[in-house]
């Protein structure tokens, strides 16, 4: 039950050294730079990792694995295949599934779904309604990741648009409170003008119009207000404008934060011309908005006004994405590709590659509690991911692993891949295959109000 991952160039903790890592079962035992004279222990696999990159596994904070009830478009077995071969090692799931994940009852069964059929550890928000403030309040602190607020209009009924129900929610709620921040009234004075000219059959590139700015920044100011009023641990999720990064604070550590923020790949990679060519592919809410908004999302994750790289994966089947642009819903997949997607931006000399494990591993660790996880650190579970960073490679539907069988970057060509992946000390993933049985862990949580 001894692995070394020998050689390999390890960032960590804002560094990039060569060196090795001893796993025994389901930790890391050890950490030996090349200056240390160590004796390989017997009966231990060495696995070669010359010229590899050895990051911790990454968290990603915000995916819809659609289970239960929509299972057409994904399920936890197959998102989670595709996650572990995109070098993710532990999620956190959100509730707008058929049950809605609004009660401890629902939660539990989401948990229980996982345990069987997970390949990564995982976590579920519990999510928020105008009248569901007694299940927040007794929710398990120490295994729900947070609860998830939408005040905007993804999810329907789900949208919680009464200010006496947001204020119970920030002043009484016992995990992290993450909110979707879209305001409900301007998307429907905009979209009302759309639909006056176009009908049904809107424009996407009107998305960002309808889903504007102003929607934005309204509802993430609300929330901010909120925050700061009732000393809530508040994580604001997919931003998207550059308007919204003054609302954030990069003088702190971000263990002291009560306030943090949260920026999606798509935002990063894509901007309001890619419309044109993608269409409905890269419909997401909120929207995908202007190259300037792009450069300013990236200039905050380096000067850390934004914590967290996380991906929305949200996917649909492509006859829904066909759709006329009123019918077709928002959101696409993205967990296979978050990682080598981030890295490309780093041979573009966008993002440091050290920053990028900041935000996608150590950060979400951090900002939510994790225990033992997104770091590479004696004692810590063991959750690894070993990059080729000269591995060119081509997205085609051949190689995609969504149960949608789509992607947005569908032809695109990445100079890095994830070669392997461990989860608690087991390889999960190895240059394309997929350790079937391998089933990943609940999450558990430090919590301080």
């Amino acid at each position: 039950m001894k692995k070394l991952i020998h050689k390999a160039d390890i960032i960590n903790e804002g560094r990039k050294y060569k060196g090795s890592v001893l796993i025994e079962n389901d930790r890391i035992k050890a950490i030996y730079t090349l200056d240390d004279n160590f004796i390989i222990p017997v009966a231990t696999d060495i696995i070669e990792a010359e010229g590899r990159l050895l990051l911790p596994g990454i968290i990603d904070d915000q995916v819809h694995f659609r289970e239960p009830g929509l299972t057409h478009k994904a399920d936890i077995n197959s998102e989670t295949r595709a996650a572990v071969a995109g070098g993710i090692t532990s999620y956190m799931e959100m509730p707008n599934t058929v049950p809605q994940t609004i009660n401890r009852e629902a939660l539990k069964d989401k948990q229980e779904r996982a345990a069987e059929t997970s390949l990564c550890n995982y976590s579920f928000y519990l999510g928020a309604t105008n009248d569901n403030i007694d299940e927040i309040m007794n929710t398990d602190p120490y295994t729900t990741c947070g609860v998830k607020v939408f005040m905007g209009s993804s999810t329907g009924n789900m949208l919680v648009d009464n200010i006496e129900s947001l204020r119970s929610i920030f002043a009484e709620s016992p995990v992290p409170v993450a909110c979707h921040c879209e305001d409900e009234q301007v998307i429907r004075r905009n979209l009302k003008v759309y639909t006056d000219k176009y009908g049904d059959d809107i424009p996407v590139s009107f998305h960002p119009a309808i889903r504007s700015r102003e929607a934005c920044i309204k509802s993430s100011s609300m929330a901010v207000k909120l925050a700061e009023e009732f000393n809530t641990r508040l994580h604001i999720l997919h931003l998207s404008t550059a308007a919204e990064m003054n609302l954030f604070d990069n003088s702190i550590p971000l263990e002291k934060k009560r306030i943090t923020a949260e920026v999606c790949v798509h935002h990063l990679w894509f901007d309001d011309t890619d419309y044109n060519e993608k269409g409905n592919y890269i419909k997401w809410n909120p929207a995908i908005k202007t190259a300037f908004d792009r450069s300013a999302l990236i200039e905050s994750i380096n000067n850390d006004k934004i914590d967290i790289i996380a991906t929305d994966h949200a996917p649909h089947t492509q006859e829904e994405k066909q759709q006329l642009y009123t019918a077709s819903p928002s959101g696409g997949p993205l967990v296979q590709h978050s990682l080598v997607a981030m890295l490309e931006l780093a041979k573009q000399g966008k993002i440091r590659i050290e920053k990028i494990v900041e935000k996608m591993c150590h950060n979400p660790a951090i900002a939510f509690g994790i225990n033992e996880r997104g770091f590479i650190r004696e004692g810590y579970k063991a959750d690894l991911c070993l990059v080729n960073p000269d591995r060119e490679w081509k997205v085609t539907k051949g190689n995609i692993l969504y149960k949608c069988k789509w992607s947005p970057f569908e032809g695109q060509v990445f100079s890095s891949s994830v070669e392997k992946t461990f989860i608690n000390g087991q390889l999960a993933y190895d240059r394309g295959r997929i350790t079937e049985t391998l089933r990943g862990e609940l999450l558990t949580f430090k919590r301080q109000r």
